[in-house]
Order: structure tokens, then sequence, then C-alpha cells
């Protein structure tokens, strides 16, 4: 499919193309046909008017490329936004996975944006939440988004700046309720949670959840169906799993263990490291 669902808006304005639609009648009982004009047909699926300009998407080395790209592209289909991957330093950016991509900038470059995603990862996503940089570069933009994000372990980013103190969130599954509760938020569970202008997502396919959901509130709910159907978003896994309450207690426990085990040195390593802060 073309990278934006926007070339399919002009392409019905070009074609000057109508539509037949199934209505229910009054009496629900008989389904009759709607013709619906050009003029009608555009007018229901193009974006309501917005002042979102620019959108960021922070990446770094270890960043989970689901993380950033599922979200990326359904927020790059906002008509009249610049989406930016924005790097912490110059050069390409490795993913978790290995996975090397170029950004289009870097956070010195970037003093304000409209929506800031932060995306999460495993390693890097760690070191990142303890990196003063990072975090005040964050609260910096943070002054200015009308929208800011996170994705999976994306959180633990977000929760260090302090930004998420006293309001409800989510993440990755892994001592969810705990690592949220050591930056002062709430875990709700959910696949994705908006608390003002904050929206976080649980683990990695979520964030796509919450991608959806911000567009529609941003252009409406036609367009960002339409986007969905661009990408044919209709998950049908093969097997039921993919949350701890739908996974066979000994892989949760494998995972669980498994997690720990990479993540428990990583944080160990960077508290031991971490200033100590001095009472004036």
């Amino acid at each position: 499919m073309k990278n934006n669902f926007i070339i399919m808006a002009l392409f019905l304005i070009l074609l000057g193309c109508s539509q037949q639609q199934k209505e229910k009648s009054k009496d629900n009982e008989e389904i009759v046909e709607k013709e619906l004009s050009h003029d009608e047909l555009m007018a229901s699926v193009l974006p309501k008017a917005h002042n979102i300009k620019t959108i960021g998407v922070l990446v770094y080395d270890g960043v989970n490329s689901l993380d950033v790209f599922g979200p990326r592209y359904i927020l790059s289909q906002i008509m009249g936004a610049k989406t930016q991957l924005i790097a912490l330093k110059l050069g390409n950016v490795t993913s978790v996975t290995g996975i090397e991509f170029v950004p289009d900038t870097t956070i010195d470059q970037v003093n304000s944006l409209d929506v800031l995603v932060i995306p999460g990862g495993f390693k890097g996503t760690i070191e990142a939440a303890y990196d003063k940089e990072v975090q005040d570069w964050i609260r910096k933009i943070d002054k200015t988004t009308t929208y800011t994000t996170s994705v999976c372990t994306g959180a633990w980013i977000l929760g260090s700046t302090g930004l998420l103190k006293g309001k409800k969130a989510t993440t990755n599954w892994f001592r969810a309720k705990e690592m949220l509760a050591k930056y002062g938020a709430k875990f709700t569970g959910k696949r994705y949670t908006k608390d003002g202008k904050y929206w976080t997502s649980a683990g990695v396919t979520a964030g796509m959840d919450m991608s959806l959901a911000l567009l529609e509130e941003i252009v409406g709910r036609n367009y960002a169906e339409g986007v969905m159907l661009d990408v044919e978003y209709d998950p049908f896994p093969p097997f039921e799993g993919g949350s701890p309450e739908k996974t066979t207690p000994e892989v949760l426990q494998f995972m669980t263990t498994m997690y720990a085990a990479g993540v428990d040195p990583i944080i160990a390593k960077l508290e031991k490291e971490k200033p100590e802060v001095t009472s004036k």
C-alpha cells in the first residue's frame, strides 16, 4: 500500500467518485441504499481541523523498532504535520534486534513539539531512564506538547522525568505496577491509558492501539478508520496469549525469570552509579 493514507484521499478528489452506502431504515427492518455525493463522501472522510504541526519519536540504540515504526506510521498520516525520528546523538540508531536506521535529527536540535512519542526497548531504555540529559530534554519538550506519549517500557523513561507522578498510566507487563509506582504513577492494566495530555500504552503492539485512538482524537473517527483499513489493522492471533492473564503459567514464569535476569543487573549497576542527592 501507499505510504500515506492522504494519497487515497487525494485520489478520491481527483476521481470525483460517489459511493453507495447501506443504511438501516428507522424501523431497523429494511436495508436501504444511500448514494453519497462526492462532496458528502469527502466531508465524511477527510480529517477535522487540528493544530498538530510537529510530531517527534525519540529513538536510541536498543529501542524496539515496532515501538517506533508502528506509531510513526499511524501518526504520520496526520495531514499538515511533520513527523521526525529524534536521536540522542548524531549517527544511525540500531534497534534491540539489530535493525539500523537513520534518524532525522537529534535532541539538541529540537526545542518544541506538538506530539512526543517515547518508545521502549531493553537496556537502552533503562539507561535512558537514568540519563539526566534525556530527562531534561523531555521535560523541556513537554512544556510545548499537546500530547506526551510512551509505548511499552518507554513509560519508564517518561516516568523517570517525574511527569507521570499522580497520573494513571500503563506500560509493559513486567513488574508494571511496581515500576510505575516507583515514579508515582498508578498502573491501570489497560492496553492504553489517557490521563490529560499524557497517553501511555502497554507492550509493543499496544502502541498501535494507542496511536489509532490518538489519531481519532486529533482528526476524527472516519479518517482514523481509513488509516486503520489502510494498514488492515484487524488482529486475529493464531492462539491465545500476549498478556499475563492469557499466557500459560509455565511460559509466564519463564518469561518473568528471563526478563528479571536481564533487567535487574542493569538497574543495580545504574543505581550504584547514580549521583547521591545531597540536601542543602
